[in-house]
Formats: structure tokens, sequence, C-alpha cells
């Protein structure tokens, strides 16, 4: 990191030059120094750790090095470069802040670096991290967070403990910290003693501790939310300007000019700032918003409720005060996490089921002590089968587990949020089984996951299956196609079955990262039919609410703004003049489907229903045991219609003996989700970023391998715009491409290439990455391999990735020391002759109500397999040599690759020869469904 700066003329990561000087000169005042541009606000975080980090390592070697020596000289330059690329970001952070880069280049100007290293190493605890999601401080009581003495609430902590009196409060730097935006055009001046009047409401009680960030403008206050993921509240007062004097770079620029509407400029104050208290909600829905007014604050109160937490006065400072640690407070709240850590520290004798309880069986035994050794108590404390004493029942939540589900339904904006504890698997199931009866028709992508396809077995639904566009030279699928969806709908509609279509079920992002445009599917789809169900499978897409482009291609985030499109007499307008140019004048018949495929529909909001479910596994993207799974409701019908089906079904999956350390991990990953998701999704991001442009750039690592993009991922058709890697090109071509493309891929998600190196992904997966290296990823194909950051990921662990693709690549050269390129055979071995991928064939006969139905019996087919005699296996030889000769053979059997966990064959499916060629193709270990020994099972007759 030290050389990256150090080199000459280099810039820091995510900022560009103003000046495009190579070098930079030293001037006396600081008036005179150029400052440099607000580049990628993505890095940010990144270019300004890794600064504050440098300036440490320059001010100590400076203080120890001779004064008019040409490396002192040239770090002295470097540390100003820094300097000026801090002056430009630290006023949208309260620490360290301008004034302490005010300071230190000062203390360059006089060549007091001594002074310079002993201020740095006094505000070492206000450095920012140069690692994804730093721990925070912990409480000034250990688990309170909440109402001080004598307010509502007092006398109890988070966890439901007393308080307890006679502990000393811990100092405020010690407690986890905050930061809150103070949006007002104020001097100076004015703003110190702003900062200075809140400081003083600050008492030794107090959970959280804060500081201030004051900007003037409306545009300031937007850099701020996307550049400080530390800020937690927003203050608005009216004087605020609207454009920005600071250096911001060519992307930020862009991407302000989507959010500040040119109409500002002719707003009166009122109107301004209601602008700015929705723009924050859009971009950080999570934080808490305060206006503090002037005059006539009474007749602005009953009309700002629902933008403003509270309205107030100038003069209300310690009510402010306190309303911005309640805020917090009441996102740190944990109900479940909470009354579970109180009842393990409650004595209790166990008259019931868990010897395991209180670590009775384990704690005084000499065979299975190193259970406690390896687990600990805390485990076994919390390790019950009660339901009461401030535990609650998962089947039946009235307590601290309804309590934790309604603030889940609030981070993610649900109308209903329920805790799975056993996977997306049962969410999936619970909700196909509310939803679907028998003879419903249920639309489904193919290559959705196995559990889809087992919970229309149960539910007994005829299963239309749709089939994804295909990457054959990377051996896997996209996803499906809008004008594919239209055509099946619009085939329902054709022949007259229309309302026996119910569900709609889509992966949303699939395995490989595609990114499907929810609001426009759904709006597109009610067109057609107005009371379609959806189901979005987000298992792999939880982390997306966290961030404000990403969160508008969810289920949750969709239906809302649906909700808010119906209710818009310009968008009832837009679907009255559309709708005259779909139908008959005289007759009022649907035009050609040719034109409605054509056409982007406006749903009737008159008539359309929003019933939008979406399943999320918070364990795979975000904080949260394994198997902790969440299911999200935005059901406009759920109480008239679904709600007693959904609880019916719920039951039938959801085990009477919940793991409850699950449920607890879940309450905790949702307070994660809204006090720091923004930067630890925005850090997860970038850091795939780096290794994409280090793939790109080594010359080593490009020779052997290739992060394939979106134009290798997203044919031509679904992509409007043009960016091959829209972060890789700023927030703002990342903006642009998920409000417009039919298509994106996950940023944080990087499918590699290996096809030049000559090693198939199943080999690569497991001998080069994890027997040699450590390095765990899941999903592979013949010639790909997926990797994925999280939350979770640090600088270091990108880094020794990056490292062990290098020694591979030089393991690769060395192996084959006299080729130049690598070997265009053995690559093509592991392209060109990897088959189609093979769509859906179609279901047999006997399964599909008439010759024409794409629909099949899912059910059906599976339980004929039960009957005695109705099953053989054949070899792939047999298999295919029958399918030569013209003979139908049906599979009796789900055949799954696993991963990514879709089935390639089904029950009641025609077996065809491009199925059998693919399969045989694959180099995948694990097929569930498939007999190595004795092969396809296939119905005798």
């Amino acid at each position: 990191m030290h050389n990256e700066l150090m080199e000459s003329g280099t810039t820091l990561p995510g900022m560009t030059s103003r000046n495009n000087s190579d070098t930079l000169t030293k001037e006396t005042t600081l008036t005179k120094r150029s400052q440099r541009d607000i580049g990628t606000p993505s890095s940010a975080w990144r270019s300004r750790a890794d600064a504050w980090e440098f300036l440490g390592y320059a001010f100590k070697q400076l203080a120890k090095g001779r004064p008019g020596t040409p490396s002192r000289s040239g770090l002295q330059d470097q540390a100003v470069q820094a300097l000026r690329l801090l002056q430009a970001m630290e006023l949208y952070w309260a620490a360290p802040g301008l004034a302490s880069v005010a300071r230190l280049l000062g203390c360059v100007d006089s060549g007091d670096y001594d002074a310079g290293l002993e201020m740095i190493r006094g505000m070492s605890h206000l450095m920012p991290s140069a690692s994804p999601g730093p721990a925070s401080p912990a409480p000034a009581y250990p688990g309170r967070v909440g109402p001080e003495p004598g307010q509502p609430g007092a006398g109890r902590s988070i966890s439901g403990l007393p308080d307890e009196g006679s502990r000393e409060p811990q100092p405020a730097s010690e407690r986890p910290r905050f930061e809150v935006l103070f949006v007002d055009d104020i001097t100076e001046q004015e703003a110190e003693t702003l900062k200075a009047e809140m400081l003083a409401q600050r008492r030794p009680s107090d959970a959280f501790a804060y500081e201030l960030i004051v900007v003037p403008s409306y545009e300031d206050a937007l850099v701020a939310l996307v550049l400080n993921p530390a800020i937690q509240a927003c203050i608005l007062r009216p004087g605020f300007t609207i454009g920005s004097s600071q250096p911001l770079g060519r992307d930020l620029k862009k991407y302000l000019g989507g959010l500040v509407s040119p109409e500002l400029a002719g707003m009166p104050p009122l109107g301004r700032f209601l602008s700015l208290a929705e723009q924050i909600s859009e971009l950080r829905p999570e934080l808490d918003v305060y206006l503090v007014a002037g005059v006539a604050m009474e007749s602005l109160a009953g009309s700002l409720t629902k933008r403003f937490r509270r309205i107030f006065r100038r003069q209300d400072n310690l009510d402010l005060h306190l309303s911005l640690l309640s805020g917090v407070a009441e996102r740190y709240r944990t109900p479940f996490f909470a009354a579970l850590q109180e009842y393990s520290r409650r004595p209790a004798s166990v008259f019931h089921a868990l010897p395991i309880s209180r670590g009775g069986s384990v704690g005084n035994s000499p065979w299975i002590r190193d259970m406690v050794d390896f687990y600990g108590m805390n485990l076994l404390l919390a390790e019950t089968s009660a339901t009461s004493g401030g535990l609650d029942s998962l089947l039946d939540p009235h307590g601290s587990l309804k309590e934790a589900q309604d603030l889940a339904a609030r981070a993610f904006g649900s109308q209903k949020t329920f805790f799975v504890t056993n996977g997306t698997s049962t969410a999936n199931k619970i909700v196909h089984q509310s939803i679907l009866a028998p003879g419903n028709v249920v639309l489904v992508d193919r290559n959705c996951h196995k559990s889809h396809h087992y919970a229309f077995v149960l539910a007994g639904a005829q299963v239309s299956y749709l089939d994804a566009y295909p990457l054959d030279k990377f051996a896997f699928y996209g996803a499906v196609p809008l004008a594919t969806i239209k055509a099946r709908l619009l085939a329902y509609r054709r022949a007259g079955r229309l309302d026996e279509v119910k569900m709609i079920t889509l992966t949303n992002c699939t395995f490989d990262g595609i990114v499907y445009d929810v609001e426009r599917v759904m709006e597109e789809c009610l067109a057609i039919k107005p009371d379609l169900v959806f189901l979005w499978d987000e298992a792999w897409f939880a982390f997306a609410r966290s961030h404000p482009v990403f969160r508008r291609r969810t289920a949750m985030a969709a239906a809302r703004k649906l909700e808010a499109s119906f209710t818009d007499p310009g968008y009832v307008a837009r679907h009255a003049e559309q709708a005259a140019s779909l139908h008959d004048a005289v007759t009022g018949a649907p035009a050609d489907d040719e034109l409605w495929l054509e056409t982007r529909l406006i749903p009737d909001p008159a008539k359309a229903r929003l019933r939008v479910y979406a399943t999320q596994s918070t364990h795979k993207t975000l904080t949260s045991l394994r198997q902790g799974s969440m299911i999200h409701v935005f059901d406009q019908d759920f109480s008239e219609h679904n709600q007693e089906s959904f609880r019916e079904a719920y039951m039938t999956h959801t085990s009477t003996s919940p793991n409850y350390q699950i449920l607890a991990s879940l309450d905790i990953g949702r307070r994660q989700v809204e006090l720091e998701g923004f930067g630890l999704v925005q850090k997860q991001a970038d850091l795939a970023t780096i290794v994409a442009q280090a793939v790109a750039r080594h010359p080593l690592l490009k020779k052997y391998f290739r992060v394939l993009t979106s134009r290798d991922l997203i044919a031509a058709p679904y992509r409007e715009t043009g960016s091959a890697m829209p972060l890789r090109d700023g927030l703002a071509a990342l903006a642009d491409a998920w409000q417009h493309d039919e298509f994106v891929v996950d940023p944080s998600r990087l499918t590699l290439d290996i096809s030049r190196t000559g090693v198939d992904g199943d080999t690569f997966r497991h001998r080069y990455l994890a027997d040699k290296h450590g390095i765990q990823v899941n999903k592979t194909s013949r010639n790909t391999v997926l990797f994925m950051t999280n939350i979770g990921t640090s600088r270091s662990a990108v880094a020794y990735l990056i490292e062990v693709l290098v020694k591979l690549a030089e393991s690769f050269e060395e192996e084959w020391p006299a080729r130049k390129t690598p070997d265009a055979g053995l690559a093509a071995g592991l392209t060109g002759a990897t088959p189609p991928l093979p769509d859906f064939s179609s279901f047999a006969r006997r399964f599909r109500r008439d010759p024409l139905s794409p629909d099949g019996d899912l059910r059906a087919a599976y339980f004929e397999s039960y009957k005695d005699g109705a099953t053989t296996y054949l070899s792939a030889g047999d298999l295919k040599a029958r399918i030569a000769q013209g003979e139908e053979v049906v599979s009796a059997g789900f055949v799954t690759p696993y991963p990514p966990g879709f089935p390639i064959l089904v029950p009641g499916q025609v077996i065809t020869g491009k199925a059998l060629e693919f399969m045989a193709a694959l180099d995948t270990r694990e097929v569930h469904g498939f007999d190595s020994g004795r092969g396809y099972r296939v119905f005798t007759r």
C-alpha cells in the first residue's frame, strides 16, 4: 500500500487530479493548494483509509529524516498529495475532520513533523479502518441501550435486565459511536457553536456517543450520505443552499445529476427540505430524519409526520439529543437475542427435554467435556425448549419473537416478515404451499433451486417451466427474458386458461449473479394477469436492501414502488391511454399478442393486486448462523386470502423445536443491517472490483484468467447501457445500468474464466484452491469458477486471493515453460467441446392436460414412481440407444447437479439426447438422483 502511494505522480485509488501535474509543488499557504477531486464514491472508504494510514507512515519517516534529502522531499510531496485528497473528503466526516487536515498541512508548511506525528497518534482512535466492518466499541453499560432514568421504559436494559446503578459509566470513546449530518448554510463559527451546544447535552449515562457533521447544501448532504456510512441521523434546517462548492469528481457529479432536480432552485424552503427528506429516505431509508424549524412549527407538524421522525424548535437541544440517541437505540434493540441472554443468566432446573440444557449432560462428563471447551457455556446455557420467561414460540409468536420479526419487516421494507430456521429451502415450500392448490398453474424458471420443484410436488400444482437464456460457452444459464414470460402468459390467455395461472416464481439474483428488473417484470405481468402472485427467491440477494442502487431490484422495494405508482393520477391516465391501443374499440377484445409483446405494458391500477413474496437466505449474505432465513411478505390480500393457509403451511414445515441460536442470530443480523449494512455492502462490492481489476491488469493473471463481464453474461438485447463492468466505471454508471437494463450482474460476484489454464472447474476448485491454498468456493462450471465477496470479506482476504491466483499462474508457466501463450488445444477442450445447455423438453403426454399444454402434473409423476414395477434403471448408453430409435423415455425422478442445485431432469419429463450429452460432460462430483452404478431411473412405460 505504501509503495503504491510513494510512486512518483501516482494518484490515490478512486481519485483524480484536478491540475493534471505529475508532481506536486509545496505551497506556503493552504489557500494556494489545489484540491483533489472526490472520485468514485464506492471506493472512497478505501482511498480515505489509505490516505490516513499513509500519513501516519509519512510523518513518522519525515520526523526521522534529514532535511534536504531527495527521499524526504519526495515523501513530503506525497504527504501533501494525501492531505489534499483528504481536504476534499473530510467535510463529509466528523472526525478526524477538516480542521485536523488543516493543522497537518500547517505542520508540513512549518516542517514541524514531530508535532504532526504526535497529532496523528493522538487521533488514532478516530482513524478510518482499512478493512470492512470495524468493530464498534462496547456500550457504556454492557447490554444497555435505551432510555435514561426518568424516560419511558427506564429501569430496564436492552437485554431486559434491570440497570445496575453501581456500575461506573465508561468514557464516551468506548461507547458505540455514530455521526449526525446537520444540513444548513451557516458560518464556521456558528457550526462550532452548534457542535458545542449539542456536546453540552451529553451525560455519562448516554448509551452512545455521536459527532456532528455540518454541510451547507442539498448536494453536500447527498454526497455525505453516499460516502459516509457512519451517519445514522440527519437534521435539516431550512437555510441550506442547493449546489456544492466542493471539488466533486465526474462520477459524483453525474450521479447527483440524477438526484437533484433543476426545479429545486424555484422551490420555497419548505419544498426544498421536503425534497431532501425524500431523497434521504430513498438513499438510506434506515436513517432518522429530523427537522429543526423556526416560526410556525405547529402548523408544519401535522403534514410532515411521514417524512420526519420529529420536528423541533431551535432551542430544543436536549430533546433533540435524546431523540438522536433514542432513534439509534430503537434500531440497536434485539428483543429475542436480549430475552435469550436474560434467560441464560437465570438459575433454572430442567425437568423436561434437552439434557444438554444448562450444560447438564456435558459439564460433568469426562468424555464429552471438549464440547464445552469448544463451544463455551453460553451456548449451552441458552439451549432450551422454553417459550416463556421472556422467550417466545416461533409457531405462535406474541412476545420477543414477534417483536423481532416486526423489526425485520421494518428493516427489509416488508409488510410482514417470518423467521425460518431450516433454510430457504423450507421458506420456499412454505410460500408455495400457502398459495398453490392442486390444479393451479405455476410459472417457474426451470433452473430455480430444487426446493421449488419439491414444493410443487407437495402442493400438487401444474408446473409450467420457463427456459432461461443459455450461456453455452460457459456451461450455465442466465435468467428468463421478460418476453418469454409475457409470451407464456399470453399463450394461456389465448387458450382460455389464464384463470388457472396462480403464481410465478423466479430466482433473483441467480447463483451466477444475474439480476432481474423486478419492478418491470411485475408491472408487465400484472397488465396481463392482474392477480398474479410473485415469489422472488432472493436466497443470494438479502444484502441488496442495504444499498440504494441494488435495493430498487429487490422484491419488497419494487412492490412499494408499484403501490405508490398505482395511486398516481398520471399513471392511471397512462394506463387508460395504453389500454385503448391494446383493445378493440368496439368489442373490447385484446389486440394481437405481437402488439402486447412489443409494448411495455402498464397494468390497470384499479384491478392489479400486489401479492409479492421474497425468500432470503440471511445466512448466505448477511450475519446469521447457517440455515437462518426470512420470508418477506408484501401482499395486499394477505389477510383476506392467505393468512390462514400461510399459517398452516408454516406449521407444516416448521419444527416444533426451532434452534434458538439461529433465531437470535437473525435478530442480530437485522440490527447490523440497520446500523452498518450500507457501509458493509458498499465495501463488499468495491472489494470484488479490486479483484476484477487485478486480473485484468496483471500481465500473468490476464494470460490465464479472465473475469466475465456483463457483455459475456448478458446478451446485447437485454442491455440498454453499454458498460462491461458498471461499478468499475463509477456509481453513476452502476445506477444507470440498474435503472435501465433488463438484466444486470451483481458486482460482488466474479465469474472467472479458467479455460486457458487447461484445468476444469471442479478440479480447480478442489485441488488448486481448497487443497493447496485453503480458499473455499462453491460454484463451478466446466470452465469457470465463481468467487463472491460478502460483508465479511476483508482487504487481506482479497489480497490473499490475488496472491494465490498469481502463484497458480506461475505454476502453469512452469508446467509449460515452452509456451508463450496458454495451450489453445487445452482451452478448446474446456469450451468448444462442451455440449449446449438443454432446455426443458416437455412432460410426457399422460402428465399433461392436453397435447398442447406446456404444464405438467409433477405430483402425479412423482408418486407414480412409488408403484411396484413402475420404474427401472437404464445406463446412459442404453438410454441413448432407445432415444435414437425414437422411443419416448420418461424420467422417474429428479436429477440435480449440486451446486448449483437445479434439476436437469424432473419426474415426468421426456429425456432427450441433449440432456444426456450435457450430463456426460458435467464435472460436478455431486449429482442428486443419479446412480453412477445403475444409471438413470425411468418409467417402464
